[in-house]
């Protein structure tokens, strides 16, 4: 019998029937997207993928303590699935005491659909979006662009099941959409992005038009030298900068004395106050529009999660709260460690908290600065500082007495967000965003602009 034959939830039960370990948890991630592609105005291929990937975590108690052993295998089959489970108790056993060793979760209710098919995505989650983008393409070519781009769903279906009685499910959409606009000789080009659950709220005509502009903004070329610059950072580079920061928000490392969020002499900065702004940045499996996982969903252990802590249930969590540091993240056995309350990782992130101004107020309100359309090639640079470095791309503009009067040259920056945060004077109004640099595993964020006076492009970069 094949694994597509197989029902999610028949598989989940059947390897935790087929378990001798003390303790057990299986996840069944059920995967489809569907996907357009299109370049000079034409759409030129479009595909819908299946798939399935089981992950095994076996628990075996010694006299030392809990080992643990985690096997992945995509595309199981009835015949399959015993070795894979004898693989994981392997594992465990091979293994060590696990440091991050805690009992199972259990008693958390049964997810009503847990026995329901998974949910899958198809090509009709483009019914609306495929007509609309033709018409943008006829559009773009009657006003001499070329558009470029992909539009691309997922939706997966997650099973946990437990030893200890958790029979949890969760459908998370995803949708992405990014469209570069170029002008026929290929010299100027422009990027607007997308985060969406089902395409029904993307409308291609309104961000080729946005494009648009921005081509036309590019057609007076203008050189400047690296330095610093008072400078607009859209949503998307600022969700960048903030997932990364995120992902740097390890309560152990910081109390271990290895993070920007380490106090000297020894603790974390968690009650310290890292802007005069009163943002907040927050997650919530609830928000609207970026809804994720109630639950946590862990296939691996690391510093900052663990896989004995699958089925936790997550809640609304403030890691920065009008500018003091609230929160960083942790595990069950972090959280231990470091006496601070249990607070996982949740599957968005949101700042608020500035004012209800949009980036074209902002641009009216300057006198003389940069604004960005998007940030790639982010790369660390000091963990003790975060100090980031990267690239801007697909336009940068220089904006005089409010309004923008042409294209500068591209930048290599070096900057924190911790720091940056510090140094922001403005943000403006929250909007959901797509962060380019890392949409391949970070989609649901809402940011505001910021205007940062002194943002250090430290120099001139090739880069498109």
């Amino acid at each position: 019998m094949s694994a597509r034959l197989i029902k999610p939830h028949e598989i989940v039960e059947r390897a935790l029937e087929l378990s001798r370990a003390d303790g057990c948890v299986v996840i069944a991630d059920e995967e489809s997207t569907a996907n357009l592609r299109w370049a000079g105005n034409a759409l030129t291929t479009n595909g819908v993928t299946r798939g399935r990937t089981l992950t095994v975590v076996a628990t075996v108690a010694g006299k030392q303590g809990t080992a643990s052993g985690v096997v992945s295998r995509a595309a199981v089959t009835a015949d399959e699935l015993e070795p894979l489970v004898r693989a994981a108790e392997a594992a465990a056993r091979g293994a060590g005491p696990a440091e991050d060793a805690q009992a199972l979760v259990g008693g958390v209710p049964e997810s009503p659909d847990f026995a329901d098919a998974p949910a899958e995505t198809s090509s009709a989650v483009f019914a609306d979006f495929a007509p609309a983008l033709g018409e943008a393409f006829a559009r773009a070519r009657a006003g001499g662009r070329e558009l470029y781009g992909f539009a691309n769903h997922e939706l997966v279906s997650s099973y946990v099941g437990t030893s200890t009685g958790l029979r949890l499910r969760h459908d998370q959409p995803n949708g992405t959409l990014e469209l570069n606009a170029k002008s026929p000789d290929r010299t100027r080009s422009a990027w607007a992005g997308r985060s969406t659950r089902d395409f029904k709220d993307v409308d291609p005509a309104a961000l080729d038009a946005e494009l648009a502009v921005r081509l036309g903004w590019a057609e007076r070329r203008i050189e400047l030298p690296a330095g610093r610059y008072e400078t607009l950072l859209p949503p998307t580079a600022v969700a960048d900068l903030l997932i990364y920061q995120m992902w740097s928000a390890s309560a152990r490392d910081a109390a271990e004395g290895r993070t920007v969020f380490s106090k000297p002499g020894g603790g974390t900065r968690i009650g310290e106050k890292l802007t005069e702004l009163p943002l907040t940045l927050r997650s919530d499996p609830n928000e609207p529009g970026l809804e994720a996982s109630p639950f946590l969903l862990a296939h691996s252990s690391g510093d900052d999660q663990s896989v004995f802590d699958n089925g936790l249930p997550l809640s609304a969590t403030e890691w920065i709260r009008e500018g003091e540091l609230n929160r960083l993240i942790t595990s069950r056995h972090t959280a231990g460690l470091t006496g601070l309350p249990v607070s996982p990782a949740i599957g968005n992130v949101v700042l608020d908290g500035g004012e209800d101004k949009s980036l074209e107020e902002m641009v009216a309100n300057t006198e003389r600065g940069l604004l960005l359309t998007c940030l790639w090639y982010i790369r660390e640079v000091d963990p003790a500082t975060l100090l980031l470095t990267g690239l801007t791309r697909d336009g940068v503009y220089l904006i005089e007495n409010g309004e923008v009067s042409g294209e500068v040259n591209n930048f290599r920056f070096n900057e924190s967000p911790v720091n940056l945060l510090g140094r922001a004077v403005e943000a403006g109004r929250t909007e959901k965003t797509l962060p380019r640099e890392w949409s391949d595993w970070f989609t649901r964020a809402a940011m505001p602009a910021l205007r940062v006076p002194d943002f250090n492009m430290s120099s001139v970069s090739q880069g498109v």
